[in-house]
């Protein structure tokens, strides 16, 4: 009887079977590598036509107008002083220290229904809106003239606004760049909205009220705060 020594052999090797194991599975690496190449050159590869782009470069349009704007424009407008947008809200001056409290209450002007048509806030309805939101900040409004005292007297998270002053005082955009700190003008409807009427005054956030700390300032001859005599400063 014929015998099929080959057969014998390999199975008289038990490493055999791990040997073609590791062969196919070298196999169908490759096979895998060959059709992910495939795909990557086939999703970078340009299929039927192409044209151009006919719109300019956002940026290069941008730089070319740039390019044509004089370089320094102040000549061309008026003073800052005389813009509308820099005007401040006028206060009278502090004679006597005093705290006080203002409910900001807010009317609606119309009604808010909802998308279905249902009414949800009729046209004269009242609310605080300190009831729903908090200030995480202080405003320390002052003159131009008090501006030193503002920096000192106000946190680094308070915001600082400037009343209306002489024609002689710098405007917020100059004090800021000064300072290295912002500061805003003071807006009529936010002097209406916090019922303000003089200044310095420190507005503050108290439960669902506001507290109006207005702060009376010691001055010189010159109408300036005396430094050298001790002014009543808000706690923090």
């Amino acid at each position: 009887m014929a015998v099929d020594r080959t057969s014998l052999a390999n199975r008289g090797q038990p490493g055999w079977g791990v040997v073609k194991f590791q062969s196919a599975t070298i196999a169908l690496l490759l096979v895998a590598s060959v059709v992910v190449a495939a795909s990557a050159h086939a999703a970078t590869s340009t299929i039927g036509r192409t044209w151009p782009i006919a719109e300019p470069d956002a940026l290069a349009e941008i730089e070319a107008r740039t390019a044509k704007l004089p370089t320094d424009l102040r000549a061309k407008y008026r003073p800052r002083s005389s813009w509308s947008a820099m005007k401040a809200a006028s206060l009278a001056t502090v004679t006597t220290s005093r705290t006080r409290s203002v409910v900001p209450f807010y009317t609606l002007d119309t009604e808010i229904r909802l998308p279905t048509g249902e009414l949800l806030y009729p046209k004269g309805y009242s609310f605080n809106p300190l009831s729903f939101v908090t200030l995480p900040q202080r405003l320390v409004v002052v003159h131009p003239r008090d501006l030193g005292w503002a920096l000192r007297t106000a946190r680094l998270t308070d915001f600082i606004l400037l009343t209306a002053g002489s024609a002689k005082d710098d405007d917020a955009i100059t004090l800021s760049e000064r300072t290295g700190r912002p500061i805003f003008i003071l807006e009529e409807r936010v002097k209406e909205r916090l019922n303000l009427t003089v200044a310095p005054v420190i507005v503050a956030q108290i439960g669902h009220k506001l507290e109006l700390t207005e702060v009376r300032l010691e001055r010189t001859e010159r109408g300036a705060p005396n430094d050298s005599q001790p002014t009543r400063r808000p706690v923090p």
